[in-house]
Order: structure tokens, then sequence, then C-alpha cells
């Protein structure tokens, strides 16, 4: 899933498949995490959000099944 990087203290870059209604999160830590069940339009709202560390913890965060996944190193 291509990432795209965002302007936030904590979320480095996020992806989004519309297909599966997957989105992923890379945090500034490094760790990347897939929500499922995110519609496109939150998808949106989130890119557009003043903070999206902010959108991202009230409207996502706890609210979409979440994994964890690996990262491959380039």
């Amino acid at each position: 899933m291509d990432m795209q990087s965002v302007k936030s203290s904590n979320i480095a870059a996020v992806g989004y498949d519309a297909a599966s209604h997957t989105l992923a999160v890379r945090f500034t830590s490094g760790a990347t995490y897939h929500y499922e069940g995110v519609s496109p339009q939150t998808h949106a709202a989130l890119l557009a959000a003043k903070s999206i560390g902010a959108y991202f913890a009230r409207s996502i965060r706890r609210r979409h099944p979440y994994r964890r996944v690996e990262t491959k190193a380039a």
C-alpha cells in the first residue's frame, strides 16, 4: 500500500486501500498499524483535518479493529 507523508507530531504517514477499506498508519515511532472498516470519507476527512493526530484519536483509534504490521526496510 502506498504511504503518504503527513504533517503530524505522532503520525508520519498514512495509506488507504479502498477495495478493503483498510487504513495504514505509520507512527513517528516507526510502528505501522492497519485499521479495518475505514470508509473513504473517513480517510479523506483524516487527510483534510487541521490536526491529523486529534482526528485520528477521535474518529479512528478504538473505533476500528486494528493490527500491527511489519514493514520491510528500504
